[in-house]
């Protein structure tokens, strides 16, 4: 489990392909920190099991089931990757709950720079957007972000000096492929509220449910 705040810019130092997979070892110094074999590294937002490591970098290897779904098999050497640590039972939660589970890419579609920050429109498509909404969490290459507003065809985040500063979100251009996790909420209400699912008596479960939220005002 990652919070999505972001602890270092890492480097990829090498890339190897192993069957339908590829190891990548990545440059990094904060991360390796109380780091060991078998810990998990969340790079640009796919949580990755470390298999080797030494004062400078790291190494992961890769399945054929990420690189596909995810970035990351199309890393090339020199790339600068957003890293992250899993959680500690001691550490502050100052983002939200994010898996590293990549459900999906999206594009950068528009980028806009201002005095405070920078605002970004990111393409997406419905099986991703039905579980983005204004104002509601998503993590974009392992950044945990507000949405500002979305659409049918993608959502729009704005990003203040802090992020911009501790994070690769500063070097995106249009048409930069990232990835996106939606908020793991969002597909457990989707998985609660469909019909017939996981009781004995799924159906009625659900009409209980969907009455229960009625009663709440949320429906």
């Amino acid at each position: 489990m990652f919070t999505g705040l972001i602890e270092e810019i890492g480097k990829v130092a090498a890339v190897s392909r192993a069957g339908d997979g590829l190891h990548l070892t990545i440059q990094a110094e904060r991360v390796l920190e109380g780091t060991r074999i078998g810990d998990s590294i969340c790079i640009n937002g796919a949580c990755q099991t470390v298999t080797a490591l030494d004062g400078r970098s790291f190494a992961v290897f890769v399945s054929a089931v990420t690189a596909s779904v995810s970035t990351l098999g199309t890393f090339t050497t020199g790339r600068k990757v957003n890293l992250e640590r899993a959680m500690t039972p001691s550490s502050r939660f100052g983002g939200h709950f994010v898996q590293g589970h990549v459900d999906g890419r999206g594009t950068v579609e528009a980028v806009e720079k201002d005095s405070m920050g920078m605002r970004a429109r990111i393409a997406a498509g419905p099986e991703l957007g039905r579980y983005i909404v204004g104002k509601g969490s998503v993590a974009v290459d392992g950044v945990s972000l507000t949405v500002v507003s979305a659409d049918d065809t993608g959502f729009t985040l704005y990003f203040i000096p802090e992020t911009l500063e501790n994070t690769i979100v500063s070097e995106w251009k249009t048409g930069v492929e990232v990835n996106i996790e939606v908020d793991i909420l969002a597909k457990y209400v989707e998985r609660m509220l469909r019909p017939g699912t996981d009781n004995a008596d799924g159906r009625s479960g659900d009409r209980n449910l969907m009455k229960k939220l009625a009663e709440e005002g949320f429906v």
